[in-house]
Parts: C-alpha cells; sequence; structure tokens
C-alpha cells in the first residue's frame, strides 16, 4: 500500500517543510496534530467531495435544470472517480473497492428503500426503483476513505484475527441488514462478535514524526462518529430522508451509530480483501520516514 507518484511528491514536499518545525513540547505536538487532520482530509477526498456537491446543489441546483440533481450528483461522481485515477491521486486497487462498494451498497438501498427504512425525495432518470445510482456512491465512499486511510498512515496491526473470521462476522452483519425486517434482530450479537474477534487487535499508525497505536475498536468507532456527522450533512441537503424527517428536518438519531459501527466492519472488511492487514514487524513502505521517527511501542 504505497503512496501514488502524486502523493509521494506531495509528501516529499511536505515534509521539507514539517522537518523545519518544532519537534517537541506542545509545539511538536500541535504539528503533528495538524499533520493528522490533513492526512485524514486527504483520505476523505472522494467523500468529502461528494458531501460538499450535495450540500452545494441543495442550495444552488435551479428546479428549471433539464438535469436532475440527484442525476448530477451520479455524472459527478463518475467524474471524481476518473479525476482520481487520472491524476493519480487513487490507485487502480483503491478503485476496484469503489467499485464492490457501489455494488454492495446498491443492494442494500434498493431493499431498504423499499422496506421504507428512508426515502429519496426528489426525482430522476439513473436509478434503479426508488434509488438514484449517486446513492451506491454514498457506501463507495467509505470504502474509499478506508482503503485510502490505510495507505496514507501506512496501518499496521497486532494481534490481527485470521481473516475468515472477519469475513464471517462481515457476512452476518450483512445479511442481517436483511433479515431483521423478517426475523430476529440479532445485532446485539454481532455486536458481541465483533468486540471478541477484534478486542485485542491493535492498529499501529504513522503521522509524521511518531507511530502511534489505537485499539482497533476504538477506531471503529471513531470513524461511525464522523459517518453519522456526515450522514446528518447528507439528511440537511435532502440527498436522502428518513421517515421521520419528512415533516422537517431533524438531526439523526445516535441510535444510528450502531447501523453506522456495523456498515463500517463490512467497509473494513471489504478493503482488506484488497489490501491484506500487515503486522507490525513487515518492513516500512518506500516513502521514507523522517529521521526522528520514533517507532511504536513493542506488543505485549
Amino acid at each position: 500500500m504505497q503512496f501514488t507518484s502524486v502523493e509521494s511528491w506531495i509528501d516529499d514536499r511536505a515534509h521539507a517543510v514539517l522537518r523545519r518545525l518544532p519537534a517537541s513540547g506542545i509545539a511538536g505536538a500541535l504539528v503533528e496534530f495538524v499533520v493528522f487532520g490533513l492526512k485524514q482530509g486527504w483520505a476523505c477526498l472522494f467523500g468529502g467531495l461528494l458531501l460538499a456537491l450535495m450540500l452545494l446543489s441543495s442550495r444552488l441546483w435551479p428546479t428549471t435544470a433539464p438535469l436532475a440533481r440527484y442525476d448530477f450528483l451520479v455524472v459527478a461522481a463518475v467524474l471524481i472517480q476518473f479525476g482520481m485515477l487520472g491524476l493519480r491521486l487513487e490507485t487502480l486497487d483503491e478503485a476496484k473497492v469503489i467499485l464492490i462498494f457501489h455494488i454492495v451498497g446498491t443492494a442494500m438501498e434498493i431493499f431498504k428503500t423499499g422496506a421504507g427504512s428512508w426515502i429519496y425525495p426528489e426525482a430522476s432518470l439513473l436509478r434503479i426503483g426508488g434509488v438514484p445510482l449517486f446513492s451506491g456512491f454514498m457506501s463507495a465512499a467509505v470504502g474509499s476513505y478506508l482503503a485510502r486511510v490505510g495507505r496514507i498512515f501506512d496501518f499496521r496491526f497486532t494481534r490481527y484475527r485470521p481473516l475468515w473470521t472477519t469475513v464471517a462476522l462481515a457476512a452476518a452483519i450483512y445479511a442481517n441488514f436483511f433479515t431483521h425486517h423478517f426475523v430476529w434482530d440479532v445485532r446485539l450479537l454481532l455486536f458481541a462478535a465483533a468486540a471478541l474477534i477484534y478486542a485485542r487487535t491493535v492498529v499501529h499508525y504513522r503521522v509524521f514524526r511518531f507511530r502511534l497505536r489505537m485499539p482497533l475498536l476504538v477506531g471503529f468507532g471513531l470513524v461511525a462518529l464522523f459517518i453519522w456527522f456526515a450522514e446528518n450533512i447528507g439528511t440537511w441537503s435532502s440527498a436522502w430522508l428518513y421517515p421521520s424527517q419528512e415533516d422537517g428536518w431533524h438531526p439523526v438519531g445516535l441510535e444510528k451509530l450502531g447501523a453506522w459501527y456495523l456498515l463500517m466492519l463490512i467497509s473494513f472488511v471489504l478493503v482488506t480483501l484488497v489490501h491484506r492487514p500487515r503486522p507490525l514487524g513487515e518492513p516500512i513502505d518506500t516513502v521514507p520516514l523522517p529521521t526522528n521517527v520514533r517507532p511504536a511501542s513493542s506488543p505485549d
């Protein structure tokens, strides 16, 4: 999971500037914090651009336009995707992840809208049933982020469980999103299974000068929280609505965090099928680290 050539060029020049900045004390910590935020923003590039277009189009798209707003979002998402590939801001493997997510996400969208879980209130031409095709890109944005963030922060793992266990968990979660409409909802068991599988797994990541570590379950929770924030922006822009929001927008309930947590687990596992989790002991990527990088603490 090496940088693309363009990202390597950006990384080299960023290091040339950052190496001149303080390396210790509050100032050094602030440098790490700012770099962390910039890298996160870079990882969110696909989803951030798509969310910005949803927000802007909800306020600026003319009602008399020959192209429906939802169809515009489909075209824009495709152009963003090809633009990122053409400018070498994304790898072909990451594009494969986005395609997988688009298919998986669209299938679930078709079922969920049919079950009345949420609606797409505007008309469009590019749709399957009640689902405009841009909706698949919203799921793909999560996959794009998870694929890019692992590469940008050079993720390494300790105590990662066998891949088959995580795939089985993801399959059970995906199935439950459908079956809970007909039989018992087993999401509490799925939360317990996720805790059991990932309880001892630690992700190690490089910011700038330091490698840090975090329990993987905590990382999952933080990603789910930010997806929930993005969902509130998406519903506020009327990209989609829950039934309770049809008479007036209000924030999405916190109970949706659980659903996003489980959906994010599916996303993470799908990414690992393309970018296999690497142990901490593997050699670092070819992008050189600053000379004063502190290695991560040894595992217990």
